[in-house]
């Protein structure tokens, strides 16, 4: 684009820098860039970034829950996740949902649209300049079903791992899917080195569509089945995401029937203990601890997932529905 203007390619190099590398999103501030270049480019591209909306701090774990307003006035939310081996951000790829998972709140108000590379990239790129501190964790995992914004979300990583940007490695990106089959074996012919993580939350078919919608259109066999081309082809670990809900998906039965499922797949198993919201009944399981020893007894690496924020409405889409709940 910059060539089109009659300015040299390395111009191009300059703005990346700025934008990408040193977060600077004034032109005003880019000082090795001319003057007449700088009031063009404010005609002909201006930058509006997104704006913090509100931020809350947990008290318990410092988690930072950040409601971002974008260009559009439509709202979306983050998560600044501080752990001992860095900070993670989990970050959302659409405005809403519409894959009506019944233990999220993020699908309870729909889907608005898709977002685009930019305003992913600006979720992370806020969080470094409101903390002042290095990211190297990123989760797609906020609001929205990442593969139904491929394009945008694969731009997203190629950007956020460039050596010239941020430089976060494809081994610390993780994008979480509640299972759209045909696009994750799209996904695994790119040959990324991220992390799968899939939301199973069920060992059979029928449970599943209980609890997830998208259940009635590609089931268990076929899911795994892209799972473990995915596996194999990337050589990479799936991580199964498996929130426990009280007589739901959590007897003995049930950590036994998974350990099964998945015994010839390579991977891990999250197990989360799903957050109360209002407009849900599920309650969260009391069975965590054995239904975790159950399945490392079948030698499947599992962990239970740390409640973050509990204090903040730190689980997916319950600040941004509150917020807009309260405006309406």
């Amino acid at each position: 684009h910059i060539t089109s203007i009659g300015q040299s390619k390395f111009r191009a190099k300059q703005l990346f820098d700025w934008f990408h590398k040193k977060l600077v999103w004034n032109y005003d501030e880019m000082s090795n860039l001319p003057i007449e270049l700088r009031t063009q480019l404010k005609k002909l591209n201006p930058i509006v970034p997104i704006e913090i909306q509100q931020k809350l701090v947990s008290k318990i774990d410092g988690t930072t829950k950040y409601l971002f307003r974008l260009a559009d006035g439509n709202i979306i939310e983050s998560v600044l996740m501080k752990y001992k081996h860095g900070n993670s951000v989990c970050i959302s790829t659409q405005v809403g949902c519409n894959m009506g998972c019944k233990f999220c709140a993020s699908t309870v108000l729909g889907l608005e649209r898709n977002l685009t590379t930019s305003e992913m990239l600006d979720q992370v790129y806020s969080i470094i300049k409101d903390t002042n501190q290095r990211v190297s964790n990123i989760v797609l995992m906020g609001s929205g079903e990442p593969l139904l914004n491929l394009e945008n979300v694969i731009d997203f990583i190629y950007l956020i791992n460039n050596e010239h940007a941020q430089n976060i490695g494809q081994r610390h990106i993780t994008l979480s899917t509640c299972g759209l089959v045909p696009q994750i074996i799209e996904l695994s012919k790119l040959n990324l080195q991220i992390t799968l993580a899939i939301s199973l939350h069920a060992t059979n078919n029928e449970k599943r569509e209980k609890i997830m919608p998208i259940a009635r259109k590609y089931n268990l066999q076929n899911l795994l089945k892209s799972a473990k081309i995915y596996s194999n082809t990337t050589n990479r670990r799936i991580s199964f995401e498996y929130a426990l809900i009280n007589g739901q998906n959590d007897s003995e039965q049930d950590a036994r029937d998974l350990a099964q499922l998945l015994s010839n797949i390579m991977c891990h198993i999250n197990l989360i203990p799903v957050n109360k919201i209002e407009e849900c009944e599920f309650d969260s399981s009391k069975n965590a601890k054995e239904f975790c020893k159950i399945l490392q007894s079948y030698g499947i690496e599992t962990t239970i997932r740390r409640k973050l924020g509990e204090d903040i409405d730190a689980a997916c889409g319950q600040l941004r529905r509150r917020y807009l709940e309260n405006k309406g």
